[in-house]
């Protein structure tokens, strides 16, 4: 009988290669992301955006991926406080995206937070530049799913109604 975990031709979302020669199969799982809607204090009805410096370029929430050995809450706040330069406390675990075409780079499972700071945001990291606006004024649109994330956080503050499960 053979073990399904270590056998790479049962399991179709396992490489037939080995991790560096260890005999264990390497599997092609989703990587996991954090993005964060940031609300200023004295700003309401307003939310942090950035300005994405690489592909795919655009407007964004601020976020990133998770270190290896990094508690995804630790991701979120140094990711909003790489790319905004603020202090961001989560006060929220809103919901997780995970739908496979969320981002057309790769496959991304995304831990979105609410989370509140006090100050302006100013780009940093890989943000080329950082704004705070109401979702609806816009200058340019958003890139990933970040349109439908932003527009589940604004029926959830409007009515107190959380996405559906398969996001």
């Amino acid at each position: 009988m053979s073990d399904s975990k270590s056998d790479s031709k049962s399991n179709p979302k396992s490489d037939s290669k080995s991790e560096a020669g260890s005999g264990e199969p390497r599997y092609r799982n989703p990587t996991p992301t954090v993005d964060v809607l940031i609300e200023l204090e004295g700003r309401p009805g307003e939310l942090v955006f950035i300005e994405r410096a690489h592909e795919p370029v655009g407007l964004a929430l601020p976020g990133g991926f998770v270190d290896e050995g990094e508690w995804i809450a630790d991701a979120a706040v140094r990711e909003a406080k790489e790319e905004t330069g603020l202090d961001v406390e989560l006060i929220e675990l809103f919901h997780v995206y995970s739908d496979p075409s969320r981002d057309k780079r790769q496959h991304t499972v995304s831990t979105v937070f609410i989370g509140r700071a006090r100050g302006l945001p100013v780009g940093g990291d890989d943000a080329a530049g950082a704004i705070v606006c109401r979702p609806d004024a816009l200058p340019r649109p958003l890139v990933f799913d970040h349109p439908r994330i932003v527009e589940d956080y604004l029926a959830y503050r409007a009515r107190g109604v959380r996405p559906p499960p398969r996001r």
